[in-house]
């Protein structure tokens, strides 16, 4: 079989429900990464929250963060890492309307940088920090520099709402997304950057065809990547807007393995 270039998305998909990554799953993906191919994280999680994950898979691959907003390779210098930026003044005026909008928590953050209005008394699975020092917290002092990326915590059942309102207000200069997993997350990131474009930068690293790329998804940010790539996967427990574009859907969902599941039988891996 050809090298293919497996992207991964975390929550809803490679990840639990409980937001761990299962024996099995680790298991196929580095069986899959001995075998020749490249396991690469496509997320939209900040590289403070996936970095652990990256780790326990111990690849040595680029990751994408902030979908597609951060090329880096954890622990170390690369020639080609690149971060996009949003202008800084966006991000106060947020944290300004906060309460308005119905943003219950939000963070501002980029690589090496994290600032959040309030700590998170454990309603976002460890998201967000427990504990901020008074350099951490979000305001026009601390935030000296443009963000990649603001995560929000919003109310569950305003979040539709709290989408088309920021659409409104803040669509010309940025992406609106929604983290997979059980809680209602949105995250803002500079406009014109997706999932796609990081997965079409590892592409051309690896000098991978499109052919070659097999992706898995579940919520609406995977859209443009799961339209990408040669083989389009989503998960059983993806949303019905994303079914239609795949290209096949997991029989199991994230909680029964399903990606694992999957691929192996994609990549013939089974002994």
């Amino acid at each position: 079989m050809e090298q293919k270039l497996i992207a991964l998305d975390l929550d809803g998909t490679t990840l639990s429900e409980h937001s761990q990554i299962s024996a099995r799953t680790k298991q196929i993906l580095q069986k899959a990464s001995r075998n020749g191919h490249i396991v690469s994280i496509v997320t939209g999680r900040p590289y403070r929250i996936s970095r652990d994950i990256y780790d326990s898979l111990g690849i040595k691959t680029p990751m994408i963060n902030f979908n597609g907003g951060l090329g880096h390779i954890p622990h170390q210098t690369w020639n080609r890492e690149y971060q996009d930026t949003f202008a800084r003044e966006i991000a106060l005026d947020l944290l300004a309307h906060k309460e308005k909008l119905g943003i219950k928590m939000m963070a501002a953050e980029a690589k090496n940088m994290l600032l959040a209005n309030t700590a998170d008394p454990g309603s976002a699975d460890n998201f967000f920090p427990s504990i901020l020092a008074s350099t951490e917290v979000l305001n026009a002092k601390n935030l000296k520099t443009d963000p990649a990326s603001v995560t929000m915590l919003v109310e569950q059942t305003a979040k539709e709402k709290i989408i088309a309102q920021l659409e409104q207000l803040y669509g010309t200069d940025l992406e609106i997304g929604v983290w997979g997993g059980p809680n209602p997350i949105l995250e803002l990131e500079p406009k014109g950057v997706t999932k796609e474009k990081g997965l079409r930068y590892l592409a051309q690293h690896f000098n991978i065809s499109r052919k070659n790329i097999i992706a898995f998804g579940d919520e609406h940010n995977d859209a443009e990547m799961i339209d990408y790539a040669g083989w389009g996967v989503v998960m059983r427990n993806g949303t019905d807007q994303l079914k239609q574009i795949a290209n096949d859907v997991t029989p199991l969902d994230n909680t029964q393995d399903g990606l694992a599941n999957y691929l192996e039988e994609y990549l013939q891996l089974a002994e």
